[in-house]
């Protein structure tokens, strides 16, 4: 990662310049930078979505409770989020908040992310910028001492969360029953995170708080409503830009591919990155500055969880059918969808609920009609594209999900519901 267009934003806390540099200015891009860092780690771990979600909302929190301590506009989460603890410490002398909270982020990632080292990495690279540029060694010492018992006590809030305790749940087995879930080609993973509405939400009271409406019952009778949605599917006929739709919203880090007898990884950021990217690209636009846009980045991390694990307490108990095993067993089969299934039941639809939940929460930060250009899949090989306001992403993430062939129209659009109800209410919490 280049640091230099960090080192452009150094000034001096005394007028004049000087040989040794005492504070630096950050904005919403070094916060979107870490991130970015951590998308990329998570991309080679193959890290699955609702776990990645996770990473970056403890992450985030750890550099916004720094940010609370000194910015009155940004309160602390003690008594918004479920179980967060009374921080309290007294923080070393000389330390910049500022910096103190990117490393708080970093160090954060760093321990619980698997390949940590390639973040620790890339902390050293800022730090080694910063004193090339004059930053007092006294100064970033005292801001990593202070980053060091912040991120301490977030990592004791993580691990009380309850994903821990999943290894030790059974082992999920498919239902060997008709019209359930069951793993599907080319790679026939198995189910990813069964357990993760065992985990503590932030905002929500339960998993369940926010039930979806149950699917509609499968049934393999011509002439019954879960019948016409599997020929909505395999009627549908792609045109360049649904086609165009569904691969920009994919983000599926289990696709693979085959290559003669291999099976390789084709690298793809999750749902919950390509999120946190727009985020960014909002952040930078409306020059937020860096303590308010710490908030944003966690308000949206913290949702985007919760959405995750509504959703997924859904997925694993209506445990339906995708459309390519009911379609190639009930209709053809021949067919394929465009895109490859992930490994994990259909209803609700994740991109659903998760677009419409940030949607919602960005929303109410920025305003409606916010209009943008997303380029964050354009690292990924994919064109950038415009959009009117969040919501017209969000149902364009939506829709996606059809036209790849990978969800029924039901789970699309009672998963928006779903989402946008998760997001009015985390951003009740958090505002």
């Amino acid at each position: 990662m280049n640091w230099r267009y960090i080192l452009m934003a150094c000034c001096l806390l005394a007028a004049g310049c000087k040989a040794r540099q005492e504070r630096v200015v950050f904005g919403s891009g070094e916060i979107g930078s870490v991130l970015s860092k951590m998308t990329e780690v998570m991309v080679h771990d193959v890290t699955n979505p609702p776990l990645a979600a996770r990473f970056f909302a403890y992450a985030s929190l750890a550099g916004y409770e720094i940010v609370s301590r000194h910015d009155s506009a940004a309160g602390t989460m003690k008594g918004v989020l479920n179980g967060y603890p009374d921080i309290a410490f007294a923080p070393p002398a000389g330390y910049d908040y500022q910096l103190a909270a990117l490393l708080a982020m970093t160090r954060t990632a760093a321990r619980m992310q698997p390949s940590g080292g390639e973040i620790r990495a890339f902390e050293k690279q800022l730090l080694d910028s910063l004193r090339n540029a004059g930053v007092s060694p006294e100064m970033i010492g005292a801001s990593g001492e202070y980053a060091d018992s912040v991120v301490a006590a977030i990592l004791r809030y993580a691990k009380a969360d309850g994903y821990n305790r999943i290894s030790n749940y059974p082992r999920y087995e498919p239902r060997q029953a008709e019209g359930q879930w069951y793993p599907t080609p080319p790679a026939y993973m198995a189910a990813v995170e069964p357990y993760f509405n065992r985990v503590r939400p932030f905002t929500l009271d339960s998993a369940q708080q926010f039930k979806s409406e149950a699917p509609i019952p499968f049934s393999a009778d011509p002439h019954s409503a879960f019948f016409q949605l599997m020929e909505l599917n395999y009627k549908d006929s792609l045109t360049a830009e649904t086609g165009a739709i569904a691969e920009f919203w994919d983000c599926n880090p289990f696709a693979v591919e085959n290559r003669g007898h291999l099976m390789s990884a084709v690298k793809k950021i999750s749902p919950g990155a390509h999120w946190l990217g727009i985020t960014a690209i909002a952040c930078k636009q409306a020059g937020k500055g860096f303590d308010e846009s710490m908030k944003i980045f966690t308000g949206v991390s913290v949702t985007m969880t919760d959405a995750f694990i509504s959703c997924w307490d859904e997925k694993f108990r209506s445990n339906r059918i995708r459309p390519e095993t009911a379609i190639r067993k009930y209709i053809d089969p021949g067919w394929q969808p465009l895109l490859q299934t992930p490994p994990f039941p259909e209803y609700t639809s994740g991109h659903s609920v998760v677009s419409a939940a940030v949607a919602t929460v960005l929303t109410g930060y920025f305003g409606e009609g916010f209009a943008y250009t997303d380029d964050v899949e354009v690292p990924y090989g994919l064109p950038a594209r415009k959009y009117a306001s969040f919501a017209h992403a969000m149902d364009e993430a939506a829709i996606s999900r059809f036209y790849g062939g990978i969800h029924f129209m039901d789970a699309i659009e009672n998963g928006k519901r779903q989402g946008s109800r998760i997001g009015i209410w985390a951003m009740g919490k958090l505002k």
